[in-house]
């Protein structure tokens, strides 16, 4: 994790380059819940364990459920991916969850002026015995539009 001054705010920015998805996102959503301000960069290089065709039927699943117009909106960007399983382990429908969530911050890549990455000792994909998947391919796979 980095800290990183941000129009006089404290912000610590986490790399989520090759860490697991839902190990980060518990992390983060404790991090939050205790007033801190995050950055997650690099979204899309995050993994999720286990087989890559049996992940890809779940959100497929998930995204031909219900329909267009009324929903659920499950995106197919890895950032939104990730920020909606952080905010899955938030109690988003109180006032403390919904506050938390507005200090999160997602990025796809590395924005200029975040460059303080500090680790945060989450699980890394070398650890791994299984397999995985990046949110990246996941997200191609469930057809992102590449711009």
């Amino acid at each position: 994790m980095l800290q990183c001054q941000d129009n006089g705010v404290n912000m610590k920015v986490i790399d989520a380059t090759g860490k697991v998805c839902g190990r980060l996102a518990s992390t983060t959503a404790k991090m939050l819940l205790a007033g801190e301000d995050i950055s997650i960069i690099n979204a899309e290089k995050a993994v999720i364990s286990g087989s890559p065709d049996s992940i890809k039927d779940l959100y497929k699943i998930r995204l031909d459920r219900g329909d267009k117009y009324k929903g659920p909106f499950i995106s197919r960007l890895p950032d939104r991916m990730l920020k909606r399983m952080v905010r899955g382990m938030l109690p988003y429908k109180k006032a403390t969850g919904r506050n938390a969530l507005r200090k999160l911050r997602v990025f796809i890549g590395t924005p200029k002026d975040l460059v303080n990455i500090v680790d945060i000792g989450v699980k890394d994909v070398s650890k791994l015995t299984s397999e995985h998947i990046t949110l990246h391919d996941l997200s191609h796979k469930l057809g992102r539009k590449t711009v």
